[in-house]
């Protein structure tokens, strides 16, 4: 027999909920169950990928400690993750038992809330065990406590070993007829997928850039005057020759066509679109003529500025460096 804990405390030493499933570790192991830890504040950037650990278990504990209100943002994230990427015909099949102990008022509402999200994932949810706890001394320390504690660990124990059946309840209906846990039907396989690429940050990050880039494209197209404008983006790109450790980023506003062309560089990185950015290190207006002369190479970003065609605000020397940046061949 496997059973896995998931801790959703933040693991102080003075957590009851600690105390309570080294217990049932202990007695567990005992009974020859195997049994897997995960703390999931030591998990916390992967807990989009903990689903998988389900598939090779007879049942698992969640446990949790309220401080202040409800189950708390790690189990939280664990349930979510369970809901979006979780093998549920795996799940159907789970026994969970509920541990929550509490320093303020809500233990027996989060352990209800730990239930019901059990059922609603289509799991078997056991009665758990529930306490407030004002001195995690004394706690620890009162024999009549360990030995409610072994009581529902032994019976726990019996529930999974002999897979006994539950009366059902009024939320597995609901589950069934309201609620959809995606819009795309995906296999366990292709879900366990998703959770990799949902926990890998560096994925998240390329993929939101590339949704930004994509929506300014076709906002461009949809704009108007669209060729114009990418006519200046291609200019840019094509002459852009980047400074190691130079990162800036300047917003252009041509008065005449009312539109924005924002210009961030990071290091050999060029972003160019058209939008709004307050907070550019260089706000500079001009016209679509002027910008047309600066990318044809017949005047410089400075040069422009100086004689008055350009108006700006900002870091004079990241001003300047535009120039050195953008290297337009003369016509």
């Amino acid at each position: 027999m496997k059973i896995n804990i998931y801790y959703g405390g933040r693991g102080l030493i003075e957590d009851p909920t600690l105390y309570v499933i080294s217990k049932f570790t202990e007695i567990l192991e005992e009974l020859r169950v195997k049994v897997t830890r995960y703390n999931l504040y030591e998990e916390k950037n992967s807990i989009a990928m903990l689903p998988k650990t389900l598939k090779e278990v007879d049942g698992i504990i969640l446990a949790t400690t309220v401080e202040w209100m409800g189950i708390g943002g790690y189990m939280m994230q664990f349930l979510d993750a369970c809901w979006l990427y979780g093998d549920k015909e795996k799940i159907e099949k789970l026994y969970m038992l509920p541990i929550v102990t509490a320093s303020t008022y809500g233990e027996r509402e989060a352990e209800l809330a730990l239930i019901r999200a059990w059922e609603m994932l289509g799991g078997i949810p056991y009665g758990g065990l529930s306490t407030y706890v004002e001195n995690h001394v004394e706690f620890e320390t009162n024999p009549d406590y360990l030995k409610i504690i072994e009581k529902k660990t032994e019976s726990f124990y019996r529930v999974i070993n002999q897979k006994r059946k539950m009366l059902p309840a009024s939320n597995i209906v609901l589950r069934k007829n309201l609620l959809k846990s995606s819009s795309i039907i995906l296999t366990p396989q292709e879900s366990e997928q998703l959770s990799m690429y949902v926990s890998d940050d560096a994925y998240v990050k390329k993929q939101k850039e590339d949704i930004e880039e994509l929506a300014q494209i076709y906002k461009d197209m949809l704009d108007g005057d669209s060729e114009a404008g990418q006519e200046f983006i291609r200019n840019l790109k094509d002459n852009f020759s980047p400074i190691d450790g130079f990162s800036a980023s300047y917003s252009i506003n041509l008065s005449d066509i009312k539109k924005t062309l924002v210009v961030e560089i990071n290091n050999s990185h060029l972003k160019c679109y058209y939008g709004e950015k307050a907070d550019a290190d260089v706000i500079a207006k001009t016209t679509r003529a002027v910008m047309n002369k600066l990318i044809l190479g017949r005047i410089t970003f400075q040069g422009a500025f100086m004689s008055g065609e350009l108006t700006a605000k900002g870091n004079f020397k990241t001003l300047r460096t535009f120039d050195q940046v953008f290297q337009f061949n003369i016509l």
